[in-house]
């Protein structure tokens, strides 16, 4: 009778305790949390790719959430890019439209969408929108909803914590080779984020859109990141204006100085490690260089001790208009002195990329900041990213890495010459005589019809 009456209240405990883990859930559902799930929608793109020497069009399908009555969907940079052909969007009534870049940012990872609001008046098509929450306000432990449609598996919602409310990571290669997570601490989460879920919302209880959903971390369990709402308010702004994000560039290469004060004679909590200068930026220019310590930028203190604090250094420093003259204090040894260096624009190390067809070959844009990390003397030419096999580039003896410096003599300066040159190529096909540069090394190639 005992272990019956123990049973009964067991299985009561049991309910019990179920009910009130799906009470969050139901109650936000019965608020905001169903106009939330009529604003997540699936987006399929159909981009272009310039590989292994010819173009190529793939298709690859990810999350969105609506963000206005405008019809602006805010997504990752890494599901719809400026190599989009065709976008559609799916919504939560399952109706299909169109839908084009209004702006792309792959520093934050973040692209902004805006819906053919003809297509959807001729159609009668109605949608619901979203709002952001603040994340400066989420802590570790709080319950969140990550929603969007994983593996193509619309209106999905599972369910976790916010694990880490300031998580730091940088990925140089993390959207389609550019770089990302430099000017942002990113939300950890072990809410599933899957494939597909990329730039669906990460949501409160309450419905309001806390994180754009990112990516999982291969090879882990539980593991999602998210970029915070409040970065994401900021750069839908910055995209709606102009399209793209503006960002001032110094050239510094910033490390932690945690375990490296004593070294350094700092107090605690003092100043950011240089760990290194990029060679012809303006901080090179100015005389800083890799070692020293910044103690403060324009008289305002700075804190890099840990990695989560690095990202806010680097976009007080972004953030400021290109052109502008900076006053950094500086410890060198024993000795503290003030550098004024001018920013110039942030560049990413990749640049416009196209493929010659009958060539065999596909190339990008040597852009400032690749030539400067690979010591290049300038920033012309093209690099080679790939070469088909048995097309006449690769019987020339072009390979994956060269950078083609002159056609035919003439030096290329844009991505412009490139194609006009094979242009030419294509209406009469003759010999083309290729200067490129492998390995410091300069040698001669001729491509032949």
């Amino acid at each position: 009778m005992l272990s019956t009456v123990r049973s009964i209240a067991l299985r009561a405990l049991f309910l019990l305790l179920g009910l009130a883990a799906v009470t969050p859930l139901t109650a936000a559902a019965s608020r905001g949390f169903n106009q939330l799930l009529d604003a997540v929608v699936r987006i399929d793109v159909r981009e272009v790719a310039f590989e292994d020497g010819s173009r190529r069009f793939t298709g690859g399908v990810g999350s969105g959430v609506i963000l206005d009555a405008e019809g602006l969907i805010l997504t990752n940079a890494h599901v719809a890019s400026p190599r989009a052909v065709e976008i559609s969007v799916t919504l939560a009534n399952l109706e299909r439209v169109g839908a084009t870049l209004v702006g792309w940012d792959h520093w934050t990872d973040l692209a902004l969408l805006r819906l053919d609001l003809d297509e959807i008046k001729r159609r009668g098509l109605k949608f619901s929108h979203a709002k952001f929450g603040d994340s400066d306000r989420l802590s570790p432990g709080q319950t969140v909803f990550a929603v969007g449609t994983p593996h193509g598996l619309t209106r999905t919602v599972t369910r976790g914590i916010i694990s880490n409310n300031r998580r730091y990571f940088e990925d140089n290669t993390g959207v389609r080779g550019y770089e990302t997570g430099s000017f942002n601490t990113w939300l950890q989460t072990d809410a599933a984020i899957n494939p597909g879920n990329s730039g669906g919302p990460l949501v409160n209880e309450k419905g309001d859109v806390v994180g754009i959903n990112s990516r999982g971390y291969v090879g882990a369990d539980n593991l999602g990141f998210a970029i915070p709402a409040n970065t994401a308010r900021r750069i839908v702004g910055e995209l709606t204006r102009a399209g793209t994000v503006t960002r001032s560039y110094i050239g510094l290469v910033p490390g932690v100085l945690r375990d490296l004060e004593n070294f350094y004679s700092l107090e605690l909590n003092t100043g950011m490690l240089i760990n290194s200068v990029d060679p012809g930026s303006p901080a090179a220019r100015a005389g800083l260089r890799g070692g020293d310590i910044l103690l403060a930028i324009n008289g305002n203190k700075v804190d890099g001790r840990f990695p989560e604090q690095l990202p806010p250094i680097q976009n007080q420093i972004a953030s400021q208009p290109v052109g502008s003259a900076l006053r950094l204090s500086v410890k060198r040894g024993t000795q503290t002195a003030d550098y004024e260096v001018v920013t110039e624009q942030l560049v990413s190390r990749v640049g416009e990329e196209w493929a010659l067809d009958k060539w065999g070959l596909s190339v990008r844009k040597v852009s400032r900041t690749y030539a400067r990390e690979n010591q290049l003397p300038d920033d012309t030419g093209v690099l080679v990213i790939g070469v088909q096999p048995g097309f006449p580039a690769a019987v020339a003896g072009l390979s994956r890495g060269d950078i083609i410096t002159k056609i035919n003599d003439t030096p290329v300066a844009s991505l412009e010459s490139v194609k006009t040159a094979h242009a030419a190529y294509e209406t009469a096909p003759a010999a083309v005589l290729v200067e490129a540069r492998r390995n410091f090394r300069v040698s001669l190639y001729v491509v032949k019809p």
